[in-house]
């Protein structure tokens, strides 16, 4: 068994067979799948985006919490205790947007809905990318609070989230907008 095969659950498990050998090779437009190949493919994709993502957010909101029982953070005035207190609760959203999916698709799993399943978890996986960067800009912001002296550290801050915006929404952006152009010029 592949590990399509493995992540597709039971209800796909017919039509994965009838897969040929260079559908793993395609490049993704979706002009030899089948819709049913398709919405496996866009899960499987799904899936290792959510493996990436769980990751990082699970480490940072780790992280997050072990910060308050540390002796600093007693000395932290009232304003970083707030942006703490928003950071924290940003990555608890984050966590539980990026893991979504994954009881949803717990729910649902041979319920032959597997389309609004992936429509969600796609829908959830750009929330939690938007949580999850706003959690790390918190975080940044925190801790260059105390390592750079005055407006630096929001400056910085910002340019890392102004970078974040660049690399994960306006870069995508752009390539889906410059794909769709080629294939309007391909199709004229």
């Amino acid at each position: 068994m592949t590990t399509t095969q493995r992540n597709a659950g039971p209800e796909d498990e017919s039509t994965l067979g009838a897969r040929h050998e260079g559908a793993d090779a395609r490049t993704g437009a979706g002009e030899d799948e089948s819709p049913q190949e398709r919405v496996n493919r866009r899960w499987n994709e799904i899936l290792q985006e959510t493996r990436v993502t769980q990751t990082g957010v699970q480490i940072l909101f780790g992280f997050l919490l072990s910060v308050a029982f540390t002796p600093l953070f007693r000395e932290l005035e009232t304003l970083d205790r707030a942006l703490y207190v928003t950071t924290v609760v940003l990555g608890a959203a984050a966590t539980g947007t990026l893991i979504a999916p994954v009881s949803i698709h717990r729910f649902l799993s041979g319920q032959r809905m597997k389309d609004e399943v992936v429509e969600a978890a796609g829908r959830l996986m750009m929330c939690g990318m938007v949580l999850l960067a706003l959690t790390i800009g918190c975080t940044l912001l925190l801790i260059l609070r105390f390592v750079v002296p005055g407006v630096f550290a929001e400056i910085l801050a910002g340019g890392v989230m102004l970078w974040f915006g660049l690399c994960w929404y306006v870069l995508p952006l752009y390539l889906r907008r410059r794909g769709d152009q080629r294939s309007q010029t391909k199709s004229t």
